[in-house]
Order: structure tokens, then sequence, then C-alpha cells
């Protein structure tokens, strides 16, 4: 990815008015249920900290808890298959389709197979793949990928999602909620009752149990685990956790974290296939775990960025991400936690230029409920980018010139002198209305700060002076006082 590509994207949503508010009104519901949510709790710092150790252990000893959890999950008459890439979790996939003469195929909301393509691959060898859950349903229909961890069509407004809804049923919707229910409804309904084979993400997997478990507000996970004769759940290795203590508070920390939730609508937990006397539930269930990059973070200063529980908290709270939405960011993940897990998973030569997209605020290190240090993250990131020369040839001229300055003390306050009277015919108000590339290109969407007549370093000179005055005034009185004393 270029950093004019980057750019571009940003431009594109900066524009659009409409996808700017629905990003606005949509965040500041989260944040707000957030909010909410938090004050019910004396000890919340506390649970983050908890909370954030029981990532910290489950990461260093990751080999041991997938163990366990595949041995589990066999023991529970399921099928387990480690995918070290994108490339052989699909092809697992579509070996387990071509097995069972899977037709049709309804999934759940699934973050890795949006990563690694997998609609497209099945539809390649004619299967029709459905997305249930509301949000992936909306983009799916508008062709798009997801534009929020937990809110997949969080940029839509709800007249673009009746159109497309419209183009569906072949008539004119109305904008209202009920209405538009109904028409998902609808269509879906029929996909959970026909299909061959069913297709989960997985929020956490439980080592000791052999569990999954899919957190939900519409309950069309519990459909898809139900229903299909086959279910094959996609799992990100790092998506586990030890006990099924650490699952109740972990749980606790992503609705709360997400939407301001007690507790999601729907908490499936399901320990594979069907048993002897049960009614509902697959006849065979296989569980994906696939790495695609992320053992490669283990180990690093990033390794923290595998903590992450997918709450969305991160977004909610970046300046950015409220002014761009997530398309701009170019790839599944989006946000801070995006800008950090997108060049590590897709290599920061290409895709090092996200990190710029973020002020550095620490925002989304208070709102993390796992305290995962994204801003330093951020900045590690763009050190590894400008060591590896993805770095614009003039921005690197730039930096080594002000620190060459920056060493020269003299050569550093004359600059600020001289910068003081250069500015004067670009500054209205105390701030930069225009100025001569590359500066203007920057000021397009940003407002700058003219140079003030005095600087720090006049201001604690001054502030020195005036604390001297007094002394010397002292100093003086008593120096005359000795003069009278000694001519008497």
């Amino acid at each position: 990815m270029s950093k004019g590509a980057l750019l571009e994207r940003i431009e594109g949503a900066l524009a659009n008015d409409r996808l700017r508010e629905a990003v606005k009104r949509a965040t500041n519901n989260f944040r707000s249920g957030k909010a909410r949510a938090v004050l019910e709790y004396d000890d919340w710092e506390a649970m983050r900290e908890r909370a954030r150790a029981v990532r910290a252990h489950t990461i260093a000893h990751l080999d041991y808890y997938l163990a366990q959890l595949a041995a589990k999950v066999r023991e529970n008459g399921g099928y387990v298959h480690f995918a070290s890439t994108g490339e052989q979790a699909v092809e697992i996939v579509r070996k387990i389709a071509r097995h069972y003469g899977v037709k049709s195929v309804a999934k759940s909301k699934s973050m890795v197979s949006e990563e690694i393509h997998l609609n497209d691959a099945l539809k390649e060898d004619g299967i029709e793949v459905y997305e249930t859950d509301l949000g992936e349903y909306i983009i799916q229909l508008a062709g798009e990928t997801p534009s929020h961890i937990i809110g997949p069509a969080l940029h839509k407004t709800r007249e673009e999602i009746a159109e497309l809804f419209a183009q569906l049923e072949g008539r004119t919707l109305s904008t209202d909620t009920p209405t538009l229910t109904a028409v998902a409804r609808r269509q879906l309904r029929n996909v959970f009752l026909t299909a061959d084979m069913g297709i989960t993400g997985c929020n956490f997997a439980v080592a000791e149990t052999g569990s999954v478990t899919l957190v939900t507000n519409e309950g069309n996970g519990r459909m898809v685990t139900a229903l299909p004769r086959i279910v094959v759940t996609l799992m990100g290795m790092e998506r586990i956790v030890p006990r099924l203590e650490d699952l109740d508070l972990l749980l606790t920390m992503l609705t709360r974290s997400a939407t301001g939730q007690r507790a999601t609508s729907y908490t499936t937990i399901f320990s594979g296939p069907r048993r002897d006397g049960e009614k509902d539930g697959p006849e065979a269930f296989h569980l994906v775990i696939v790495d695609n990059q992320r053992s490669t973070i283990l180990g690093t200063e990033f390794e923290e960025a595998l903590h992450c529980i997918r709450c969305g908290a991160c977004l909610n709270i970046c300046p950015v991400y409220r002014q761009i939405g997530g398309h701009a960011y170019g790839w599944v993940y989006s946000g801070p936690i995006g800008a950090v897990l997108t060049p590590l998973y897709r290599g920061v030569e290409e895709w090092g230029e996200v990190a710029l997209a973020s002020s550095l605020c620490g925002a989304c290190w208070e709102a993390c409920p796992v305290k995962i240090p994204l801003h330093d993250m951020l900045i590690g990131i763009r050190r590894e980018s400008a060591e590896r020369r993805r770095t614009h040839p003039f921005e690197r001229w730039i930096f080594r010139g002000f620190g060459w300055m920056m060493h020269r003390p003299g050569l550093y306050r004359a600059a600020q002198r001289a910068g003081r009277w250069l500015q004067r015919p670009f500054v209205r108000d105390g701030r930069f209305r225009w100025a001569p590339a590359p500066l203007s290109s920057w000021l397009k969407t940003r407002t700058l700060p003219a140079l003030p007549s005095k600087g720090f370093r006049d201001l604690w000179q001054s502030e020195l002076t005036k604390q001297r005055e007094p002394r010397l005034a002292v100093k003086a009185a008593f120096g005359e006082q000795r003069e009278e004393g000694r001519g008497a």
C-alpha cells in the first residue's frame, strides 16, 4: 500500500459528510453506553488489571493452552486443524465442504474469514455463502468490508440500508427500524433452515472444556451452530482462555467495553457435535486454528497486541477513526488496533504508513479493557517503517536537519527568531491560514498556531529575572545599611 493510497482514502472519507455523521453517531452511542457501565463498578481499574493479567498469562503459555484445547475438542468428538497461513485455512475449509457435499453456507460473524477472503474462495467452488450477522449481511449486499470490529455496517445510514434492501425486495421500503428488521428476518430465515454448513468466528475458546464461545445480539450465532449438519469455527490462535472462570471475567469486560451492555443478548457456548439424545447441534464439528502471522508477533515488543479481545473500544474513542471511519485504514482491522495489527500481519514495508493515522493521544490505552499500550506500539511501527526507509526522502532530510540544529543551541535560537519574521505573510489571527508546499496539504484539514512572539526560553528567563529582582533589592538594601553603619 502506498502512502498516497492512504491519503486518498482519508480525503475521500473526510469529504463524505453522511459517513462521518453516521460514524460519529454510532461511536457516541457506544461510548455513552460504556461510560454508564463502568460507573457500576468501584473496581473497574482493578478488573482491567486482572483481565490484562489473564491475557498476558495465556499468550505467554499459548502452546500449552492450544494443545489442551485441541485435546479437549477431540475428546468432545470434534476435529481440529492447524493452519499456518490464510491460504492453508481456506484450503482446509474448502476440503471440508467438498467432503460433505456442501452447497450452501450460513455464516456467523468472523473477522478471520475476512482476513483470508474465505467467502470468495467458497463461491469459486460454487457454494452459496450467506452472512447472517445483520451488519455483515448489509455490507455483503453492498460489496464492502467491515467498517468496525463490532459494528460492520456502522458507517451506513438507515436510508442507505433501505436502498440496499429495496433492491433485494424489488419494492420501495420505509427507513424505520421495524421494516428493515423484518426484511432481514424474512430473507435470512430460510438460510438458517436450509444451509448445509455453518461457519462461525470465535470470541473465546476455553482450553479446559474445549468449548467455543460466540457473543451476538441477534441470536444468529446460535442458529448457525444449532441447525446446519456441519459446523466449522475459524479461530485466531490467540482467542483462547484457560478456564471458564477467566471467560466470565473477559465476557464482562468485552460487553461493557463494546456497547455498555451488562451482558450481550446471546452468549452461545458449544462443545463439539450433537451427542446422543440431543435434538439440535451439528453432526460434525471442525475447529480451524489460524496463525496467519500471529506467531511472528510472539516475543516481540508488539506481543501485547495479541491480548486484544475485539471489543472496539479503541475505535470508539479514537479521534482519527471518528473522523474517517474504518475503510480508510485499507484492510479488515481499523482504528488504533488495526493500525497496529495490519502492518504486523501484512508487513511493515507495505502497510507501515497506516500507523500514521493516529494522534498518539493515548486515549486508546485508557479505553482498552486489557490495557494494551497501543500508542507505544504505533510509535514502534512508525520507527520500524522509518528504519526500513519507507518515509519520503524529503521527510528524512527535514528530520536530519532538525536533529542537527537541535544539537546547536545558538543556531536553534536564531532559527526561532527568523521563523517569527518569516511566518508573518502566512499568519492571520494567530494561526497559519496558508503556506507553501508541503505545508499547504497539511493545512487542508488542520490549523497550525503561529510561533509566539516570545518562546519558552524567553518566558523562563523573564520569570527568573522576576524572582531575582526582590532578592537583589533586599541585598541592595542591606548593603546600604552596612555603609551607613560604617559612616556612623
